[in-house]
């Protein structure tokens, strides 16, 4: 039996909204990432301006912003730049970074970056790090456990930071997934067909599917491609619904 006319609308329509209400739940966090950017780059240019580069003693100056977000964005758990290799004068690598603890008060991230002798000296390979340094866009790395920061279940939304057109490093926030979840959950298990969420990679960032975990890779296009574009596509049978200025796909089963 076929699908009328009408409900096929009715649920195109859904999907829609239901792509935009995903997209605008993560953009109020992308607000967070866009306010550290914009922080980032006028210090960054403030302080070439001196004649100098870059120490990590300069990044002090990030820090009111970075508490005031933490405090005012629910979703965000932790929030920061984090520095291209060989940008600043004095350490090899750092995390301007900034935790909500568990008791409400705001910590920082202390790592230790010495490659002699850290496993994460080089965080340059991870998603929330190389996807804004290559493509120059914004992005959302995950859902993966947090050994850097909180030991969580994570997403990682960041975007690349400039100074004088070059890259710099990264503005980024966390976001807990099971906080991720609880918000957007309800909104995919309003559609009529199982429905997961995708980043660029095709990683299930949330699933009402259980065909398709949280954390598990979509088989499918690219992804990526698929996300500079706004008008939903199929593959294999699937239909895919970009939500609308954030580096998600809807995904829906056949």
């Amino acid at each position: 039996m076929g699908v009328s006319p009408g409900l096929a609308t009715l649920d195109t329509e859904t999907e829609t909204w239901v792509a935009s209400q995903v997209g605008g739940a993560l953009e109020a966090v992308f607000e967070t990432v866009a306010a550290t950017r914009a922080d980032t780059e006028a210090l960054l240019d403030r302080v070439t301006a001196r004649g100098r580069p870059p120490a990590s003693a300069d990044l002090a100056a990030l820090r009111p912003g970075l508490h005031q977000r933490l405090r005012l964005e629910d979703l965000v758990s932790g929030v920061g730049f984090v520095a291209a290799p060989g940008l600043l004068t004095d350490v090899p690598a750092w995390l301007e970074w900034w935790q909500s603890a568990a008791d409400g008060d705001v910590r920082p991230l202390l790592l230790d970056l010495d490659p002699g002798h850290s496993a994460y000296s080089d965080y340059t390979h991870w998603d929330w790090f190389a996807l804004p340094r290559d493509t120059g866009r914004r992005a959302v790395a995950g859902p993966y456990v947090d050994y850097l920061c909180s030991d969580e279940y994570s997403l990682t939304l960041s975007e690349p930071v400039l100074i004088q057109g070059r890259f710099a490093g990264v503005a980024a926030a966390d976001v807990y997934l099971r906080h991720f979840e609880a918000a957007v959950l309800p909104l995919l298990r309003r559609l009529s067909r199982p429905a997961h969420l995708v980043n660029a990679r095709g990683r299930v960032a949330a699933s009402a599917d259980p065909a398709h975990l949280a954390g598990s890779l979509t088989r499918g296009p690219d992804f990526g491609g698929l996300l500079t574009g706004t008008a939903p596509g199929a593959y294999d049978g699937l239909r895919l619904v970009p939500c609308h200025g954030v580096p998600l796909v809807l995904v829906l089963a056949g």
